[in-house]
């Protein structure tokens, strides 16, 4: 196979020798590979997840026998007890897809030589047709309790083969990317080859599609990086097949056909994958259906079914999407990987539709519901994200279900690649961090230096060198909640009176003030030494719920910016849970650099509400104190809020305690 230049973006890549595809998404993603991130925010996240997470997911694949799973699928034997979950062979292609996007910023040749290592182990475990699944091999007369005694026969239910697959694909085509080396990416297309042959509709093949999401993603990446179209037509037979089969169930969005359906429903995660793929397999062959039927979900979710925080998935009942409005906060799953879903698919409809709106979701999401996973650290995990705990949520070192872990392995280091995107003379800048991009466009070089303290503060210097002089417009997305949005929805909206401004200069001339899918556009003749300074007014926010959220009735929550607060135990000496917040609240904003690896804090004045013994309610006045919420639980277990009651219908009591 001839080595194509394959451009990776964490859930999505683009192949050939230039930064578009034909049949393509219209805007095209600039690679994370051209974008070096200096931000103090961010550089320490990349930096943790560098020197942290992914030698820790290492080392757990080592200790937990993922490696070992390999080793002896290599050798079976009917005396080997399969344990574990039949998706624990992912964990291996996941850690090895966050590494590569990390060799590609940062070389190492010694991780490099041990992914090769762990790589021999791997390929010896494959079959010869190229099937490679350990949870069967190791021991094909007793395989794992959720595989079935055939090939494929549970793939629709616990199986995982189809998931286990998507994710070596995915983990593939970025250690192509980083290392030009095939030894991962054939073992790829072998196993993909080997599920193209037995698939189908052709005889002798059989109907299935995947109970896990993700293959359909994964399959169209092979697609690009390989050239054949095969794969492509795979991963759109595993969602035109999808509720044709015998899995028709609201869990595995097989309930409908994909086309058919217009509700964010089961399993988040796997919504999330399977939306995402629904746009990939629409932008590579033109589909519009399925456009149609993911801006449908999109419209459902954003106005009934995600949390404040950017989180999906309400309930921890199949770890899925509750019903319209169901949000509750002690108990909101939110799981983390959900959370990296739902960036993937909003990535993409911006991809498809050009539109601000998808990423006010996906920014919200990324500074809030998904950061909130791995600690500050990088060595501690969350699996659930909840909105309110009363001591009972502890950050774990690792879990037996690694899937979360070991997903933040791999989208850390993609990060760079959503900050900017090109569209013929449009250049997107949708996020605002520090660093220095190398991009084209229309084929000449451009040089972006983005300075900036954002999400602290609103300022964002960004300097311009074009190869030469060039023509073209720089669009500045404008985020929803400096223009009076938390969301594109009425789900959420702002309780205070506060009017925020933004403004733009070049060259420290102002720039009228016209925006156009929540972008304001520059177009103009650049020049070496041309600056673009951007200010966003910055102050917390109270906001409100839409009525039809019962558990957040007459309670508010605050944001500053992307950034949603909470008040836990370490800052205040009373329970946060008993707060009654003000009704006109006045906060306070102090940098604290050296808390919590360097945050802003907020204080307000609140009361706190108990009733003493007598069942007297007695009122005393507290300064409230809150941070990031991604910052929660860093300090030991304790009662944690993001929402406040501001109605007394709301408040609760702190109750005596009992002596009996």
């Amino acid at each position: 196979m001839k080595r194509l230049l394959v451009i990776v973006l964490s859930g999505f890549c683009l192949a050939g020798n230039t930064q578009t595809h034909d049949g393509g998404y219209p805007i095209t993603p600039v690679p994370f590979t051209s974008v070096k991130v200096t931000d103090n925010f961010w550089g320490q996240r990349l930096k943790a997840s560098r020197e942290v997470t992914i030698p820790l997911a290492f080392s757990k694949c080592e200790e937990t026998g993922r490696y070992e799973n390999f080793v002896k699928a290599a050798h079976p034997s009917p005396d080997y007890k399969v344990g574990g979950f039949s998706f624990d062979d992912t964990d291996v292609y996941k850690t090895i897809e966050g590494a590569s996007y990390s060799m590609q910023t940062y070389p190492d040749k010694k991780l490099d030589k041990y992914i090769d290592s762990v790589l021999t182990v791997v390929a010896a475990a494959q079959e010869p047709d190229g099937y490679l699944y350990t949870a069967r091999t190791m021991n094909p007369q007793h395989p794992h309790e959720w595989a079935g005694n055939n090939r494929w026969e549970k793939v629709e239910e616990l199986s995982h083969e189809f998931y286990n697959l998507g994710h070596m694909i995915e983990g593939a085509v970025a250690h192509y990317q980083a290392t030009g080396k095939k030894n991962f990416l054939n073992i790829a297309i072998k196993y993909a080859d080997c599920v193209e042959r037995a698939i189908g509709d052709n005889p002798g093949q059989q109907v299935r599609v995947p109970g896990h999401q993700i293959a359909e993603m994964a399959l169209c990446k092979l697609y690009l990086a390989t050239g054949e179209r095969k794969y492509l037509d795979l991963a759109k037979f595993f969602l035109d097949k999808r509720g044709y089969t015998s899995r028709k169930d609201a869990y595995s969005q097989a309930h409908k056909p994909v086309l058919d359906q217009d509700e964010a429903v089961g399993h988040a995660v796997r919504a999330a994958y399977m939306y995402s793929g629904m746009a990939d397999v629409a932008a590579l062959t033109g589909d519009t259906g399925y456009v149609h039927a993911i801006d449908k979900i999109w419209e459902n979710a954003v106005t009934k079914k995600l949390y404040i925080t950017g989180g999906i998935g309400a309930t921890s009942n199949g770890e899925a999407f509750g019903k319209n409005y169901e949000l509750p906060n002690l108990s909101a799953y939110c799981e983390t990987c959900a959370a990296i879903g739902n960036v993937y698919w909003n990535y993409r409809l911006f991809l498809l539709h050009g539109e601000s709106k998808y990423y006010d979701v996906l920014e919200r999401t990324l500074y809030n519901g998904l950061i909130s996973g791995v600690s500050l650290d990088g060595g501690g995990f969350f699996y659930p994200n909840p909105l309110e705990s009363t001591g009972q949520h502890k950050r774990q070192p690792w879990f037996g279900c690694a899937c979360c872990p070991s997903n933040i392995c791999r989208f850390i280091p993609s990060l760079p690649g959503y900050i900017y995107a090109v569209h013929d003379e449009d250049v997107y800048v949708n996020l605002f961090m520090s660093n220095t991009s190398e991009l084209k466009v229309n084929g000449k070089g451009v040089k972006l230096v983005q300075n900036t303290e954002y999400p602290w503060n609103g300022d964002i210097r960004l300097d311009v060198t074009p190869k030469g002089k060039q023509e073209f417009t720089l669009k500045i997305r404008i985020p929803g909640w400096v223009q009076g949005m938390v969301l594109p929805s009425d789900l959420y909206s702002f309780a205070d009176r506060k009017q925020l401004g933004y403004s733009v200069k070049v060259n420290g001339n102002s720039v009228e003030n016209v925006l156009n899918k929540g972008y304001l556009s520059i177009s103009r003749q650049w020049k070496k030494g041309d600056v673009v300074e951007i200010h966003f007014d910055m102050e917390p926010r109270v906001v409100k719920a839409n009525p039809k959220v019962e558990e957040d009735r007459g309670k508010v929550s605050v944001e500053r910016g992307p950034v949603v607060y909470c008040a836990e135990w370490p800052d205040n000496n009373f329970s946060v849970l008993s707060v009654l917040m003000n009704r006109n609240p006045q906060f306070t904003v102090e940098r604290k650099p050296e808390l919590l690896y360097g945050i802003t804090e907020l204080r307000t004045q609140a009361q706190s509400l108990s009733y003493d013994d007598t069942g007297r309610l007695i009122v005393k006045d507290v300064t409230l104190t809150m941070i990031p919420y991604y910052a929660w639980a860093h300090r030991g277990a304790g009662e944690m809020a993001v929402w406040f009651p501001q109605e007394m219908s709301a408040t609760r009591p702190l109750l005596p305690l009992t002596t009996k």
